[in-house]
């Protein structure tokens, strides 16, 4: 029975599996949880509890962390927010806090610095610490987030783009969708892998079962099978309850796995099981369950090399591909750069309450120009930036996109540079390779070899980073060689 007096904090996460570990982190120290998966469901519950507290998640499905942000602050005005984001980048720090956090941690974080945190906050008097409410200047903010349906129910997404590539893609989702077959995305990191495959369930027969995503890479190596498919209490050392996995919390919907190239061969072999026979067994049961799920699953390795390698299965590959997608990178489909803009532009203008704005034509112009290692999540994030710094006028100017692809500065284009990036002293102009490897080789100085650092600088994954570094030692190699 919980107690009516003590503080209420609620936790919003698409990381199903998270919501236990939170729940227990902070039941122990007398502060009840409510668990959402979902912006949409949080404002639900906000609607039928009143809060001490909302922990957010920044990257979800549906709408992000700073959307569910400036809705608190603008219909619950003395409700604090705390953010939590893997993309801890300028940007989205500046944005928090612009919109209305009370505090702001990144991920990877423990669970004692989280606790402290929280509890720092809820020792506080109401109302203390809250930022004065964010003036709305210029147009007035469209409110379009969310108007057309009901707060609860998820948003409809769409894949942004009229490039032959991406129209083929979407044209051949439909008859994918009303299948019950597996499919295998591919692509490079920050393509949009998840929206299609959010797609995918959103135009099936399952839309109205759940749709449940596990990030393979981020699990700890010794808790994958537990996160797949639950465990029962006593099963391991920590296994203090039951806890239900990513299969069982599936049934009857999708399941989404991404980037199961990070999943260690004994465990892929259990999961071909669970392909083939549509049942489980949850780690410390002899009790096989049966399950009906739909699995997607992504990956921005090249498979080929990774079953070469000997890290991935072929059977598991070709038992997943019965339907293998190739989300095409930005710099393949360059065409799409100014809607993307546009789309970018129009979603943070309307976070922000800011007037309506447009790229300038030199902006696009570079933009066009350039190759994209981060992709389309890479572009988001300028433009983002560009939104946030160019404030009150109605067109973003390069200067306001803050980032050394745009520097002027020194070492902007290579070691003897004094111009703008791609072009040496001497005026000749590099490719777009060379401009991708010197804006790499910087990041990777600056951070001072920190894959991590340089990553989230430039605003791609670390893993793009350490495959591109891969290609470099080979192509030196044999420029050696010659």
């Amino acid at each position: 029975m919980s107690d009516a007096s003590a503080p209420h904090i609620l936790y919003v996460d698409d990381e199903h599996l998270l919501h236990g570990v939170i729940d227990r982190l902070f039941t122990r120290e007398g502060i009840q949880v409510t668990a959402c998966a979902s912006a949409f469901d949080a404002m639900e519950a906000l609607k039928e509890t009143t809060f001490d507290l909302v922990i957010t998640d920044f990257k979800m499905p549906d709408m992000d962390g700073l959307e569910l942000l400036a809705h608190i602050r603008e219909t619950y005005p003395t409700t604090r927010v705390i953010m939590i984001t893997a993309h801890a980048n300028v940007q989205h720090a500046v944005g928090a806090m612009r919109v209305g956090a009370v505090d702001y941690i990144a991920k990877p974080f423990s669970t004692q610095v989280l606790l402290e945190r929280v509890q720092t906050r809820l020792a506080e008097e109401p109302g203390e610490s809250l930022p004065d409410a964010v003036p709305v200047k210029g147009k007035r903010r469209r409110q379009n987030v969310g108007k057309s349906k009901s707060p609860g129910e998820p948003r409809k997404v769409t894949y942004i783009g009229e490039h032959p590539s991406v129209q083929q893609l979407k044209a051949l989702l439909p008859r994918v969708a009303q299948s019950r077959a597996p499919v295998f995305v591919h692509g490079e990191s920050g393509t949009g892998k998840e929206i299609l495959s959010r797609l995918i369930h959103q135009e099936s027969d399952r839309a109205d079962g759940p749709y449940v995503t596990l990030n393979c890479a981020n699990l700890p190596r010794e808790l994958v099978e537990s996160h797949l498919f639950g465990h029962r209490k006593g099963a391991f050392t920590g296994a203090i309850e039951d806890m239900i996995g990513a299969f069982e919390q599936a049934d009857g919907g999708t399941l989404l796995l991404d980037e199961i190239t990070e999943i260690d061969l004994p465990i892929q072999a259990k999961l071909l099981r669970v392909l083939q026979e549509q049942e489980f067994t949850k780690v410390g049961s002899n009790e096989p369950q049966r399950v009906d799920v739909r699995v997607v699953a992504t990956s921005n390795r090249d498979l080929q090399d990774a079953i070469d390698d000997g890290i991935f299965r072929a059977d598991l590959y070709h038992r997943l591909a019965v339907f293998p997608l190739y989300v095409p990178p930005l710099r393949e489909r360059l065409s799409d750069v100014p809607r993307l803009c546009e789309h970018f532009s129009a979603k943070y203008t309307d976070l922000y309450g800011l007037p309506e704005k447009e790229m300038a034509p030199a902006l696009l112009a570079r933009f066009q120009a350039f190759e994209w290692p981060g992709n389309v999540r890479q572009l988001e994030n300028m433009v983002h930036r560009g939104v946030v710094l160019a404030a009150d006028r109605e067109v973003v100017e390069p200067g306001d996109v803050m980032n050394n692809f745009f520097s002027d500065g020194p070492g902007a284009g290579s070691a003897s540079s004094s111009g703008p990036i791609g072009v040496l002293s001497d005026g000749s102009r590099m490719t777009l390779a060379e401009v991708e490897r010197t804006m790499i080789e910087q990041a990777l100085g600056e951070s001072s070899g920190n894959q991590q650092q340089a990553a989230e600088a430039l605003g791609i994954c670390a893993r793009t980073i350490r495959n591109k570094l891969k290609k470099y030692r080979q192509d030196d190699a044999e420029l050696v060689a010659s």
